[in-house]
């Protein structure tokens, strides 16, 4: 562990690092994506998220976010708690506390803003991201499990209610001779953001055989209905990469349906 961390708000010196996800000066897909994501994170703030940020010599190396549910982007639906949807450090940080200090510094504020508990989506399959096993270690107790995903929480209140995973509500409604592309997203991930982006432009390309339908997860109430954070569906079939959907990929995809209605 190192003893030069700092945690600190999301402020000038750091917001370019956690929009574009600690991707600095990579393209200007990713900074384009970086503005549209630090709009909607201010405006989350206002209504009662952390943006923590992580410095070590100055220098930010890490980044967690923490909401109140009702707001989160990603699920799961409960009330009067806060969720961690993310939590992130450079590989060349890992090992060395931040993480540990991240957690505790949301956990805190939730504490003080009155929050019932917090919970976060923790995954045991074998990759990076929210791992249920980290979070385990810093305090949180398996709520619920679903295959390789599960609810984690720590309580901070008798009055915390396990909050529900997400169960995703979606039929395919076609259209005689076009292809339909129903998509949701939401503001809060880059690679969400992305995809997004490259969707719609794509939709837009290919002219009147293309109908799109986009769902922003981040309204509540689209969320609540559907329980889709994240998906691309193409004729009533969903297509998943991982990271954010290929442009050729997308296009491919589209090409193919189109040419099966002529």
């Amino acid at each position: 562990m190192i003893s030069s961390i700092e945690i600190r708000d999301l402020e000038d010196k750091n917001e370019y690092f956690v929009g574009t996800c600690s991707h600095l000066n990579e393209s200007e897909e990713i900074d384009h994506c970086s503005e549209i994501r630090l709009k909607w994170l201010k405006n989350r703030i206002e209504k009662g998220a952390d943006v923590k940020v992580a410095h070590v010599a100055g220098v930010p190396r890490g980044f967690i976010y923490s909401l109140p549910i009702e707001i989160s982007p990603w699920g799961p639906i409960g009330k009067d708690c806060y969720c961690i949807p993310c939590l992130y450090v450079t590989n060349d940080h890992t090992k060395q506390g931040i993480g540990r200090k991240l957690i505790e510094a949301v956990a805190e504020s939730a504490i003080q803003k009155g929050a019932t508990g917090i919970v976060t989506m923790g995954y045991y399959h074998d990759m990076w991201f929210m791992p249920a096993n980290y979070f385990i270690k810093n305090g949180f107790t398996p709520l619920v499990r679903r295959g390789e995903e599960v609810l984690l929480g720590r309580s901070f209140s008798e009055q915390f209610k396990i909050p529900k995973l997400l169960t995703p509500n979606y039929k395919y409604v076609g259209q005689q001779g076009k292809v339909v592309v129903d998509l949701f997203w939401n503001a809060f991930c880059q690679t969400c953001v992305i995809e997004a982006l490259r969707v719609k432009r794509i939709c837009k390309e290919m002219g009147k055989d293309v109908v799109l339908n986009e769902y922003r997860a981040d309204i509540g109430y689209v969320l609540d209905k559907y329980q889709i954070p994240r998906g691309v569906f193409i004729n009533g079939k969903e297509y998943y990469w991982g990271y954010e959907a290929p442009a050729v990929e997308i296009r491919g995809i589209i090409m193919n349906e189109l040419n099966k209605i002529k």
